[in-house]
């Protein structure tokens, strides 16, 4: 069977030009996954800091951001459930609030305990900002330009993890750990206004089940805005497993990534460092190309696990060559760069209307499952035998993915 396409679906806020996007609406929702982002991964850039302002061990403090995963992990669907009836934009504007209160009540903290629970709070808004701006941002566009849409809402996350970090510890070397809780606080707070202005209501209505030709039922089209047909809830669980699975195979390579490449960044200038700006760059790039394939989203998933599995594996021949590793980390940044937003179009074209919100709620637990898991499995396997077999357990685990998806795609359940 060959692949098929979806058929097009336009913005709940009316009808868009085939060549036009929604730019304030989807640049203002991707500055607020930059501030999600750094939210998240704001204590591992003030570690030093806030340690001793705290009173607390760098181990404890390294676990705030273990504790937020958990946390989106566990909250996410429960909190769309809740809030599956909300038009999404106000879901979308409240939960950055609940951000930006966390945040100041982090910067105000004055013991490890209060800053558990408010990093609790934040990581249970983050859950649900993801969820919702993930399903908001498939409202906003074109089925043929979900892609597009999608790369630049994650564009933003990408800029959080290149530069919202560095700026963070920067300025917590400066003026302390307290003053970037408070910055990302007000910035939270602008991002929530700026969602607010720009980007139209998209309500979820009450709307009657219709068959579709596959057996599967379909929400009905809004009026005036024919809505993407969903494929079923099997095809898209299946791709949310095998994308989980490669998620495991690259985040357990990362998590050693500063290990395996110190012989090979030890001539560079900034050693290891600059090797990771060099990774961020390119996983930037990456984030920009999946977007051109928005035709082909399952194909190209596809060539981007199975060129991430080749990556992967070329690690255990990077040595002490830099010019080797730099080659092999800007392929690898690249190539699973790429993946996030391909993943996720993905997700939310077999969705389809009838369950974005499903889609939405999944994206960002499959993606903290990914690196958990990961991340468990890698250390696991360092404390036993070192970083030598890391390449070859990563390659390995994205492989099998890519035999999955490529196998899905083939079969045609997965649209291209």
């Amino acid at each position: 069977m060959s692949d098929t396409t979806i058929t097009s679906s336009r913005s709940a806020t009316g009808p868009q030009p085939a060549s036009a996007l929604p730019w304030p609406a989807l640049i203002v929702l991707g500055a607020a996954t930059f501030v999600m982002v750094t939210a998240e991964m704001l204590p591992t850039a003030v570690l030093p800091q806030m340690s001793v302002g705290l009173g607390a061990t760098e181990a404890q403090t390294g676990l705030l951001v273990s504790i937020w995963a958990g946390v989106v992990v566990v909250g996410s669907l429960p909190l769309v459930r809740l809030t599956r009836h909300l038009d999404r934009r106000t879901v979308v504007v409240w939960s950055l609030v609940a951000l930006a209160v966390s945040a100041a009540a982090t910067a105000l903290a004055p013991a490890y305990g209060f800053v558990v629970a408010a990093r609790t709070v934040g990581a249970l808004a983050v859950g649900l900002l993801w969820a919702t701006t993930n399903a908001l941002t498939a409202d906003l566009v074109h089925d043929r330009d979900l892609a597009r849409g999608v790369s630049i809402v994650l564009g933003g996350a990408t800029l959080g993890m290149v530069i919202g970090t560095p700026i963070a510890n920067f300025v917590a070397q400066g003026v302390g750990w307290r003053a970037t809780f408070a910055g990302l606080a007000v910035a939270t707070l602008l991002s929530a206004a700026a969602v607010r202005w720009a980007v139209r209501p998209a309500a979820r209505e009450a709307i009657p089940a219709m068959p579709s030709s596959t057996g599967q039922t379909d929400a009905a089209p809004r009026p005036g805005a024919p809505a993407a047909r969903s494929r079923g809830i099997r095809p898209m669980l299946a791709v949310v497993a095998l994308v989980g699975l490669l998620l495991v195979g690259h985040y357990g390579a990362y998590t050693f990534i500063t290990r395996m490449l110190a012989d090979a960044a030890a001539p560079l200038p900034g050693g290891v460092g600059t090797l990771l700006l060099v990774f961020g760059l390119a996983s930037a790039g990456g984030v920009v190309l999946a977007g051109r394939f928005g035709a082909r989203t399952g194909r190209a998933l596809v060539v981007a696990a199975v060129a991430t599995g080749l990556a992967l594996a070329a690690l255990g021949a990077v040595g002490a060559s830099p010019a080797l590793g730099v080659a092999v980390v800007v392929v690898w940044g690249v190539v699973s760069g790429a993946v996030p937003p391909l993943a996720q179009t993905l997700m939310l074209r077999l969705a389809g209307t009838r369950h974005r919100d499903l889609a939405g709620a999944l994206i960002p637990v499959v993606f903290n499952l990914g690196i958990a898991v990961g991340a468990g499995l890698a250390s696991g396997l360092v404390g036993a035998s070192g970083t030598a077999l890391l390449p070859a357990f990563g390659a390995t685990v994205v492989a099998a993915s890519a035999i999955g998806l490529g196998f899905a795609v083939r079969a045609g359940r997965v649209v291209r």
